[in-house]
């Protein structure tokens, strides 16, 4: 395929996919003109798409695609067989000159032209990688990014940068990885996911061993020395390798850490390589998990040779990301927040680091089951991830394109709660019941968080809404 800079004309089935936006906000960057399609369901990305005058059809049809597009780019969400405008697109590439390529591998043509580092784990990639390019930019680097979440001082989800670096969240899902060259590979954690594609933990472990062995010998692989399983993975890269961690056998190494509950701050922490003290490092970001998040970044840039005073006051800039830690607002002296967290491991580190920062409220964690098949092979780990939360509310199952049905239900899992904490979770079926709930319940004492990565966010910002008019 010739480089992307060359495209005349690209639509995109699926525009409203946290990494279909992405990729339509960079070639919108490169001045390709780019328009697409999508459901009528509401997507935190199209406040993005908006910002760049991107056009799109609410609504699947053979009609949305222009007669002089050159390119068709589509969502793993779909297939030709559940799709009819992926199926029309196939079959007119059939006989004319249009390409149609699915997006991982539209993203794999873009690893082929930069020096590309791949952001990959289970938990972090998101914050990794715009902590990253941030970082990047911050140096000067002017890089190529593609992140799964809006970056305020980006105004979207992604970067259009010339300079030489491709920073890429990468998603093990469906096998992403096989699609992509990597230059370099920052892997921040290894627990099984994705039960629907990965039938157990070797499989899902397997994934990750593929895409690091692919690694060249002149790029490097930074990965987390504190997860037995990301070390197991690392064993099998030829690459030059880094570690980071809280534990003292890293290459480089978190001590010191400190959560800050007053000013600008959230944390800080010093960074040791060997014996030499890289600096005092402070972030914007809550909890242990974003320590490490940013000791990746750090590790990374390290190995470039790049200035470490420089990467400090870079990180020290960083605001977050959307749906990551998110202020929505107050209601009756209640602190609302959102997070995309919807693994047991991610709502354990999230609930723990608001617990850090606010030891005296009340936290109510409004949470969001994400697929059935999820749900179902981690319900007991889900049961036993809200510790750190005073009361739970737990929502029907959000499907997803992915799935409609499965054998399990919500129920299940506050029983499961309830098992453990006497009365601690409630099942509250829909959004709007729980906007119902919480408006004539949350009170001066209490932070409520949303978790999960469907439309949860919706909670908060019904219950914030209320409260500004």
């Amino acid at each position: 395929m010739k480089s992307f800079a060359t495209l005349r004309r690209v639509h995109m089935i699926g525009i409203k996919g946290a990494g279909m936006a992405a990729l339509a906000e960079l070639l919108a960057g490169f001045g390709i003109p780019v328009g697409g399609s999508d459901t009528h369901e509401h997507f935190f990305t199209e406040e993005g798409l908006r910002r760049r005058s991107i056009r799109y059809t609410e609504g699947f049809s053979p009609q949305n695609i222009p007669d002089d597009v050159d390119t068709v780019i589509y969502s793993t969400a779909y297939t030709p067989e559940g799709n009819e405008e992926v199926a029309s697109a196939l079959a007119r590439a059939q006989t004319t000159s249009l390409r149609v390529l699915s997006y991982p591998e539209a993203v794999g043509e873009l690893t082929r032209e930069r020096l590309s580092i791949l952001v990959c784990g289970t938990h972090g990639k998101t914050t990794t990688s715009a902590l990253l390019a941030e970082t990047l930019t911050f140096l000067n680097e002017d890089p190529l990014a593609l992140v799964g979440s809006s970056i305020a001082a980006w105004g979207g989800n992604a970067l259009s940068g010339k300079g030489k670096y491709f920073v890429l969240e990468a998603d093990e899902y469906q096998n992403k990885f096989r699609h992509y060259e990597p230059w370099s590979v920052l892997l921040t954690s290894v627990d099984w996911d994705h039960p629907d594609f990965f039938p157990n933990a070797e499989s899902y472990a397997e994934t990750f061993r593929e895409l690091v062995r692919r690694i060249p010998a002149h790029g490097f692989l930074v990965s987390c020395g504190d997860s037995a399983a990301v070390v197991d993975v690392a064993r099998y890269a030829r690459a030059q390798k880094r570690t980071y961690g809280f534990l003292p056998e890293n290459d480089i190494r978190i001590a010191d850490y400190e959560p800050l509950r007053e000013g600008p701050f959230r944390q800080q922490f010093h960074l040791f390589e060997g014996e030499e003290d890289l600096g005092l490092f402070r972030l914007r970001l809550a909890g242990k998990h974003n320590a490490q998040n940013a000791a990746a970044v750090a590790t990374l840039l390290r190995a470039l040779k790049c200035d470490m005073d420089t990467v400090r006051r870079g990180m020290e800039h960083f605001f977050g990301t959307a749906r990551r830690f998110e202020y929505v607002g107050e209601y009756q002296g209640a602190l609302l927040y959102d997070d995309y967290a919807h693994h047991p491991e991610e709502i354990r580190s999230t609930l723990s680091a608001f617990r850090e920062l606010f030891p005296e409220k009340n936290i109510v964690a409004v949470f969001h089951p994400h697929t059935f098949s999820r749900t179902k092979a981690f319900l007991e780990d889900f049961a036993q991830s809200f510790d750190a939360a005073n009361r739970v509310i737990v929502l029907d199952i959000y499907g997803s394109a992915r799935e409609t049905a499965g054998g399990v239900s919500s129920g299940e899992l506050v029983s499961l709660i309830n098992r453990y904490h006497h009365d601690k979770a409630l099942h509250i079926p829909t959004i709007e019941q729980a906007i119902s709930e919480l408006k004539n319940t949350l009170g001066n004492n209490d932070l409520m968080v949303t978790l999960g990565a469907g439309d949860v966010w919706r909670v908060g910002a019904g219950i914030h809404a209320e409260h500004t008019l």
